[in-house]
């Protein structure tokens, strides 16, 4: 490859940024989902992060890369086209912008695989591996392909001035909501509310959110698709909201319970790296302690009360924690968004409007995603079983599904 010309400065930051994104599925979510299951399960859980890793990167390989970044000619507002199928045409020598296409497939891929992953914790404990991996397949090319394209790739809310830096749409509202269409469809693990279902290994959970947290800098840095001030600005306002909502999260415990547990901790940073992703590069520093905080608040609510109201069992709170706080940093992108950062001016510099663009555009994606992946579902329940038996359920799915077991 003729470096000419190339910033190979940015080249070598997206390679980092792309391997820091894998590492938020694996080992990252998978350990963080891992711990808080249930010991019987725990293989399996780590097992949906590892088939959605492959799946996907085949999937996105053969057709979810193009339909998502391509000119979809008259249809391109919706969807992309065909011309990277296979990632035909693609060569050392091509390129996306200022960097080489191949680079930019595989960031990319990254993103995906993290969204398929996610909607996994919904669902843990009573789905069927081949059920997940079939839904996970369908879902990446119906639902996450257009709606990727719809904000990144050309499409309609992209070109209404919808801002998501770096997937709150995309990726949090988008696998939040699908969570919990699958949570709902499959029903509740068996003994649901009432049978205590403790968290198996707390540690694993920690090192996972610590995983995670190291990751969403490649994950929000990165987006910025440079070596420049603004991935550093990313990596700034991505370090405040994550520690404000950790504390946020611990006080709400604290004044509820009177005390802050170890996976409130985990779970409030979380939610704040899900809050400040779509204005990771559009928010003064200072924004993103509120954009934190106010994720947390969000989250949390989302995790209790509305759970609890809803009666949906979202085992590990991809709704409540993605869906929700994803949901508060999408509209909060509206008010804080500045010009002078690189966004489109927010409410905060007269620009009311965007943040309606922002909600409207929230919602678009959810209705989308929750609409498909509920007719996904049906279809699939026509054809195959979605649930494990009672029996298998009950004995665990690590030793009825995948033969193994975690030991004593």
């Amino acid at each position: 490859m003729d470096n000419a010309g190339i910033d190979t400065g940015n080249i070598a930051w997206i390679l980092t940024a792309t391997a820091l994104v894998l590492m938020m599925t694996l080992p990252g979510l998978a350990l963080f989902y891992g711990g808080m299951v249930r010991r019987k399960n725990v293989l399996s859980t780590l097992m949906q992060s590892l088939g959605a890793t492959a799946a996907v990167t085949v999937l996105w390989a053969l057709f979810g890369y193009s339909l998502a970044f391509t000119d979809g000619g008259v249809l391109n507002s919706f969807i992309g086209g065909l011309s990277r199928i296979g990632l035909l045409g693609i060569t050392p020598q091509t390129m996306s912008g200022d960097l080489p296409e191949n680079l930019f497939f595989i960031f990319q891929l990254t993103f995906a695989i993290i969204t398929v992953a996610i909607i996994a914790g919904a669902a843990v404990e009573r789905i069927r591996f081949s059920a997940f991996m079939i839904f996970a397949s369908i879902w990446l090319i119906l639902v996450y392909a257009p709606v990727c394209h719809w904000v990144w790739g050309g499409g309609f809310l992209g070109d209404a001035g919808v801002l998501d830096f770096a997937g709150g749409a995309v990726v949090h509202i988008n696998a939040g909501v699908a969570g919990l269409v699958l949570a709902k469809f499959v029903g509740p693990r068996r003994g649901y509310p009432g049978a205590q279902m403790m968290p198996d290994n707390l540690v694993l959970t920690v090192i996972g959110a610590g995983l995670l947290w190291v990751g969403w800098f490649g994950f929000n840095g990165g987006s910025a698709l440079a070596a420049d001030g603004a991935a550093a600005h990313a990596f700034v306002t991505t370090q405040l909201a994550a520690a404000s909502a950790l504390l946020t999260w611990i006080t709400i415990e604290w004044l509820r319970r009177g005390k802050a547990s170890v996976l409130g901790a985990a779970s409030g940073a979380i939610a704040g790296l899900v809050a400040i992703t779509p204005a990771a590069g559009f928010v003064p520093a200072w924004a993103a302690f509120i954009i934190g905080g106010a994720g947390a608040v969000g989250a949390y609510w989302g995790v209790t009360a509305l759970k609890r109201w809803g009666k949906w069992d979202d085992t590990l709170d991809a709704f409540g924690l993605h869906g929700v706080g994803g949901l508060v940093g999408a509209v909060l992108t509206g008010v804080f968004a500045s010009e002078a950062i690189g966004g489109a001016p927010g409410a905060l510099e007269g620009n009311l409007m965007q943040v309606f663009t922002q909600v409207w555009g929230a919602l678009a994606a959810a209705l989308y995603c929750g609409a498909m992946s509920w007719v996904i579902l049906f279809a699939l329940s026509k054809f195959m079983t979605l649930r494990v038996g009672e029996e298998d359920e009950v004995t665990g799915l690590d030793t009825t599904l995948h033969g193994e077991s975690v030991g004593t």
